[in-house]
């Protein structure tokens, strides 16, 4: 059980740590303390809805269905620039930007966004679906289930740590030029990962 489920918390974690768009607005949400938990759940529902789908094999459906990954390849391009456009928007609004309390944004905006930002990610289906599907399925027909286990609790611990603990860099954050910097880094995040899209 723990020889399959322990590499499957460590892959799994060493796909969904790396800084992207969607551990952005996690992140981003986190700060603001508004709506995290549903946009905690969003993530982390969703990376477990591709695992499991990735272990159950449908990682080769996606993979010989090569126009799914082109389609939603450049939807993901289309919405991480609409996104950053946003971001820089923001940041040349300080009145809009706030180190504490609640967003200006709906929570069906936020929720939206979340979806958005997990599901038009061609990686998602790259790194979850294919490749963690890819090497789920070396560890046998039961242990396999054992390492999805062990990727869907480093991807609750990511998503759970990200959003809730961004607290602790509240008091960074506290006056409205650190907002600033943080959404034109976002959006040169979410340019710069649509330009790597865009080349395919």
């Amino acid at each position: 059980m723990l020889h399959a489920a322990v590499p499957g918390l460590l892959t799994g974690l060493s796909l969904i740590i790396a800084i992207g768009a969607q551990n952005a607005y996690v992140l981003r949400q986190g700060l603001l303390r508004s709506y995290v938990l549903p946009v905690v759940l969003v993530c982390a529902i969703s990376d477990l809805l591709l695992i499991l789908a990735g272990v159950a094999g449908i990682g080769t459906i996606v993979e010989q269905a090569g126009w799914v990954l082109t389609l939603i390849r450049w939807l993901g391009v289309a919405f991480l620039v609409w996104y950053a456009v946003a971001s820089l928007r923001r940041a040349l609004r300080p009145e809009s930007l706030a180190a504490e309390g609640a967003s200006v944004d709906s929570r069906r905006a936020v929720i939206g966004r979340a979806v958005a930002l997990t599901w038009l990610n061609p990686h998602v289906y790259l790194d979850t679906v294919l490749l963690l599907g890819s090497v789920a399925n070396t560890h046998g027909p039961t242990d396999r289930w054992w390492f999805a286990a062990g990727a869907c609790v480093g991807s609750v611990l990511w998503f759970s740590g990200l959003g809730f603990g961004a607290r602790l860099a509240a008091p960074l954050l506290a006056r409205p030029v650190a907002w600033r910097v943080l959404d034109v880094l976002i959006a040169i995040t979410m340019l710069a990962i649509a330009a790597m899209l865009a080349r395919g």
